[in-house]
């Protein structure tokens, strides 16, 4: 609640305990690493990841998803079988993360 006390009570950017008061830019590259992500996130960066690298003309990306069992690996192959403008898509070489990463070409 705002007041002449505390002007900014209903304004989330000046949350003292927001870790992250202004939203993060990532810069689009042709490679994608899912590292750094929850993997409650992982459909959402990788259909967001997806529709930039297009816009910016990328006619192949790598997204870095790891090997660990397997279920990161499986859901991005979900979503790139499930996008339109994704052409196809193969294991990394062994130099570039051989399973543990995704080669996408992309119309």
């Amino acid at each position: 609640m705002k007041s002449a006390d505390n002007p900014s009570a209903d304004d989330p950017q000046s949350d003292p305990y927001n870790p992250f008061p202004e939203p993060v830019t990532i810069p689009i590259t042709d490679v994608f690493d899912l590292h750094s992500f929850q993997p409650s996130e992982v459909k959402l960066v990788v259909e967001e990841y997806l529709n930039e690298a297009r816009r910016l003309g990328f006619r192949q990306v790598r997204i870095i998803h790891g090997k660990g069992i397997g279920v990161q690996r499986e859901m991005v192959h979900a979503i790139l079988g499930r996008t339109p403008f994704v052409l196809g898509w193969t294991d990394a070489p062994p130099e570039a993360g051989g399973w543990g990463a995704t080669i996408v070409s992309l119309e």
